[in-house]
């Protein structure tokens, strides 16, 4: 260290630097280039930080724009393994000379400062500077250099920001508070906010620290109930919220003061302090006891402030103007108008969890929005007794000349929808046709929303025989096809919504639908393709093999088949485009093999080009750029489909050709959960569907299924379990090697608490398949798993699945009947839940049954099942005459 304290610049190479850091903020490109150039080659050279510190910290007089940009290379070093490689005393020289600039006169400078110790702490930890709190909390009692001060807390509160979840509460935080605290009085408005906001970073991810001071913060919380200025209120409010849900007992006695400020604070013109405040109301549905028993008394008035807050800002409309007022079908979307796209792997043996969306899921999180989510979740808890508070509001909003006032009511009304369906009922036969009158709307934003709210009352539209079911159809179809993207936005996801709940009554009218997505196809912008893609698929879904009409066919996969013959490899349009198709080829079975070649080939060239870019990049990180695998998960996930779906005569020649099992082979070792997921799912359908495909590699799968039984991925876990069920049923005794370490995998997932329902099952289900081929391996466990395998099996239909896990416990209830004994009425349950169970494994059924029977004694037996529920009595007594 001595070295470096005694350390001076060369005079030269000073200079190169400093003109270096000047040509740094041109706007010209190529001396940009050049800049760059040079920062990749000066990065290498050990000294070249400490010039950068050194200017930073030490040439005061130098240009603050300079100074600032030597700090903000030197933290975007320390991401890199330049600075890893650095000596210890070039490292603590750089942050020496950082930190001594924590209370320069530059607002910005200061700032710098922060935004490097912080980075510091999250690439380092504290372990290296375990000093750094301290001196940061020392620097804080400098009254006399304010800026030092302001530095120093600046710099607490972005460490406590990014790093509050890894610091210790012992070691780290409750030291802090109580050089924090007292700022939360200061004169300084800055400092105020800085303190409280320190606070709530804590309070985000740390209750304890703040229970040993909890009444002094609230003192000095409350203080600042009338402060002037809009960044300490918008803290106040945070807190308030944070208190809410990690100190109710002590926030608890002064509730109806905070209700009542949070009110007046939502109304707010300030929009940060708004949403802030509102977020309260979202947090406080969360408890739905205690908004039980609070809001009442003041449900009248958050209601108006809620629905006020629900319109559009000057601000809002602004910039919604051009959008709103135009038609802009034909205008191409930018890039930044893209949200990203990401694919969610297929779970085998089970339903995947549908997406929750609303309208205007791509929009920036606003109190617009806040208070809708807030009147939509209070609906939830109060249902119809919010709406004599909310209707007169209501009825005179819904035909107010001012469109942005007739919108929000609109908003509010599809808000309520879920919660007060029933309340509304009586009054949505004359709403239902004002709405959709409503979709004729001159303002894109009326019409938008409107189609948000109509599908937000389909249960009630789709009703048998309702007479709005056409119009609501031909209306969303027109709007589907609206001059106004926005419009075309909500109108097809609100017919996403309407395709659920319709069903098969949207049979008689495919013509017209099919007609008019495929007419959007050619006429939408790239964002909103996104949306048709769902559209589509939502529809494939709903009809099933409806769809499989010749017309219907040729009409729907002419786009489908063209965008997925130009789409590039690298286009994020193929994961929505691809998850349609599949939702197709399910719905259309063997009417879909026409397509089935280029669909299934090009999905095996983007695995198998994925796979090539993913060993490229581990052979080469530095030069070669890691392959995004959502697509490789996409495609696997249409492969799954495909196999499952179509009759395997027509899928083998494309299987073999395309090398497919070798390709699993490989993915079934990828890094990626992911990739491990959406891979055992393609290998359990082909092992179920042409296991002669898989046969000759399956002794290099079936350990690598095994160890992917891991419920910490329960995705993966689930796929590799349902895999290895559909391998017993093939190999039947050749699982004998794995059978033991399989069950023993299997039990400790079973013994596990609130086990995911589909994960339960098919844990049932491959260790009762194991059971009928490796029934000595299997048995000894039986004690271990059969109160929850029944449990999980009772409750799947009847099916071949269910069948032939039976039939294993059967064998091994047989072998080991001590094994059943303590949770024989658990047995007896799920035996009940059959409704029609082969012969022969009824017949087993009756063997087990009767022989417990015998093994007790009628008398024992008839005290035993005494305890037994009246309804479980009942069928046994029907379906086997006990």
């Amino acid at each position: 260290m001595t070295e470096m304290t005694d350390w001076v610049p060369d005079e030269g190479e000073l200079r190169q630097v400093l003109l270096l850091l000047e040509q740094s903020q041109s706007p010209d490109s190529a001396v940009q280039k050049n800049v760059q150039e040079s920062l990749l080659q000066l990065n290498s050279h050990n000294r070249f930080g400490c010039y950068l510190a050194y200017i930073f910290g030490i040439m005061v007089q130098e240009e603050v724009a300079n100074r600032s940009v030597a700090g903000i290379i030197l933290k975007n070093n320390m991401r890199t393994a330049q600075w890893t490689n650095l000596s210890s005393d070039v490292k603590d020289y750089i942050k020496t000379k950082i930190l001594s600039a924590i209370g320069d006169e530059s607002p910005l400078i200061r700032a710098t400062v922060g935004v490097f110790l912080t980075t510091v702490v999250v690439e380092e930890g504290l372990e290296e500077w375990p000093m750094l709190l301290p001196t940061l909390s020392q620097l804080l009692h400098q009254e006399e250099r304010p800026a030092l001060q302001e530095g120093a807390l600046g710099a607490l509160q972005k460490i406590l920001e990014d790093s509050g979840d890894r610091l210790d509460k012992t070691t780290h935080i409750e030291p802090l508070l109580p050089h924090i605290l007292p700022f939360f009085g200061s004169p300084s408005s800055r400092m105020r906010g800085l303190a409280m906001n320190s606070i709530n970073c804590i309070l985000m991810v740390h209750d304890d620290p703040i229970s040993s001071v909890i009444d002094q913060f609230l003192v000095l919380l409350f203080a600042r109930a009338q402060d002037d200025d809009p960044e300490v209120i918008k803290q106040l409010c945070r807190s308030l919220t944070l208190l809410l849900e990690s100190h109710l007992e002590k926030l608890a006695p002064f509730l109806p003061n905070v209700i009542e400020y949070l009110i007046l604070k939502t109304a707010d013109e300030n929009e940060a302090i708004a949403l802030e405040a509102c977020e309260f109301w979202l947090a406080l549905a969360e408890n739905t006891h205690l908004a039980e028993q609070i809001i009442a008394p003041f449900m009248a008035k958050l209601v108006g402030v809620l629905v006020k807050c629900m319109r559009y800002t000057v601000d809002d409309i602004n910039l919604l103007r051009a959008n709103d007022e135009t038609e802009d079908a034909m205008v191409p979307d930018r890039v930044e108008d893209m949200k990203p796209r990401f694919h969610k792997g297929k779970v085998a043996g089970g339903e995947e969890d549908s997406d929750d969306e609303d309208d205007e899921h791509h929009q920036e999180w606003s109190v617009r929005k806040c208070a809708a989510a807030s009147l939509d979740a209070f609906a939830s808890i109060f249902r119809e007794s919010i709406l004599p508070h909310l209707l007169p509001i209501l009825k005179d909003m819904i035909a107010h000349p001012q469109w942005e006032v007739k919108e929000s009511a609109v908003l509010a009304l599809g808000a309520v929808a879920e919660g007060c369906l029933d309340g509304m009922k009586p009054h949505l036969d004359d709403l239902v046709p004002y709405l959709l009158g409503l979709l004729q709307d001159r303002k894109a934003l009326v019409r938008s929303i409107t189609c948000w709210t109509l599908s937000r009352y389909c249960t009630f539209v789709v009703g048998e025989n309702h007479p709005y079911f056409q119009q609501l159809l031909k209306e969303l179809l027109a709007r589907i096809l609206d001059g106004n993207k926005r419009v075309q936005e909500a109108a097809c996801s609100a017919f996403a919504t309407f395709e659920e709940e319709a069903n098969v009554q949207l049979v008689p009218y495919l013509s017209d639908i099919i007609r008019t997505l495929v007419t959007a196809f050619g006429y939408y912008q790239a964002r909103n393709l996104l949306i048709l893609y769902d559209a589509v698929g939502t529809l494939a879904d709903s009809v099933g093999s409806h769809l499989a009409k010749e017309e219907y066919m040729a009409t729907l996969m002419t786009p489908l088949m063209a965008k997925l013959q130009v789409l590039p490899d690298e286009d994020r349009e193929l994961f929505p485009l691809l998850e349609c198709i599949s939702s197709v080829a399910t719905a259309l079975g063997e009417s879909f093999v026409p397509f089935c070649p280029v669909v299934f080939t090009r999905c095996a060239s983007i695995v198998r080009r994925c796979l090539e870019k993913s060993y490229a990049h581990e052979a080469d990180r530095e030069n070669v750029e890691a392959p995004d695998k959502d697509f490789l998960i996409v495609s696997l996930d249409l492969i799954s489909g495909l196999i499952s779906s179509i009759p395997v005569t027509h899928m083998e020649s494309l299987i073999s050709e395309s090398q497919l099992v070798h390709l699993l082979l490989r993915c079934a070792t990828d890094p990626m959960p992911e990739v491990r997921q959406s891979t055992f799912a393609v290998l359990g359908d082909l092992v179920k569907n042409c296991f002669h495909l898989v046969e000759p590699v399956v002794n290099d799968f079936t350990p690598i299924l095994v160890n992917n039984i891991d419920p910490e991925l329960i995705s993966v876990c689930n796929n590799s379990t349902w895999a290895l069920g559909e391998m017993a049923l093939q190999i039947k005794v050749g699982m004998k090697e794995y059978a033991k370490v399989i069950t023993l995998k299997l039990t400790a997932v079973m013994a596990r608490e609130n086990v995911q329902k589909t994960l339960l099952e098919n844990t049932a289900m491959t260790l009762g398949r194991l059971g009928i081929f490796c029934t000595e391996d299997v048995a000894p466990a039986l004690q271990y798993f059969i109160r929850p395998a029944c449990y999980a099996l009772r409750n799947v239909r009847d099916n071949s699945d269910k069948e032939s896990a039976f039939r294993g416990i059967c064998l091994m209830v047989n072998l080991n009947p001590q094994g059943v004994l303590a949770d024989f009425v658990f047995l007896c349950d799920a035996i009940a839940s059959w409704t029609a169970p082969p012969e022969d494994l009824k017949n087993m059924f009756r063997q087990i049954l009767f022989g417990f029977r015998q093994s007790l004694g009628e008398a024992n037996w008839q005290l035993f099942t005494a305890q037994f529920p009246e309804i479980l009595r009942q069928r046994l007594s029907m379906q086997y005459q006990l």
